[in-house]
């Protein structure tokens, strides 16, 4: 991977400046790197990662795996793309496995979600069944940890 997409994955918010310090190109180089990689559709976006305990805007999220029945010539794309464009779904993946689609779903409370797989997501034409788990706690994500306040436990080592 080039190191400057490396650089931003595990630190976004550094400035053109410093990514040009830390990859040794110049301001330039960077500058225009990031707009080829975006128009490339190479950068999809940038995100702060949120501890919602601390900002009082939890709501629910939701873990969802669907089957669904691929359709001729358009396999499971049709409904994954109808399924992703849901502003309910925040992330829509293909599996191996036991299921077909990975769903991550959140809303402003449970009924909300629930009324979400009743109402739009089973109702679609190709959908088998859907397994929907509910998220109760946030440990890590996105390679971020959410326990910085707990010391690590360090297992003693005996002779």
């Amino acid at each position: 991977m080039d190191p400057l997409l490396q650089i931003l994955k595990e630190r976004g918010r550094l400035s053109n400046a410093e990514l040009a310090k830390v990859t040794g190109q110049t301001e330039k180089e960077v500058e225009k790197a990031l707009q080829r990689y975006e128009a490339d559709r190479v950068i999809l976006g940038y995100q702060a990662i949120l501890d919602s305990d601390k900002t009082g805007h939890g709501g629910v999220r939701a873990v969802i795996e669907v089957r669904i029945t691929p359709e001729r010539d358009g396999g499971f794309d049709r409904i994954a793309a109808r399924v992703a464009r849901y502003p309910e779904v925040v992330s829509c993946q293909l599996m191996s496995g036991g299921y077909d689609l990975l769903i991550v779903v959140e809303g402003p409370d449970l009924k909300r979600v629930a009324s979400f797989v009743a109402e739009k997501l089973s109702t679609i034409q190709g959908v088998i069944s859907t397994a929907t788990h509910f998220q109760l706690k946030t440990y890590k994500e996105a390679g971020v940890l959410f326990l910085q306040d707990e010391k690590a436990e360090r297992l003693s080592v005996s002779p």
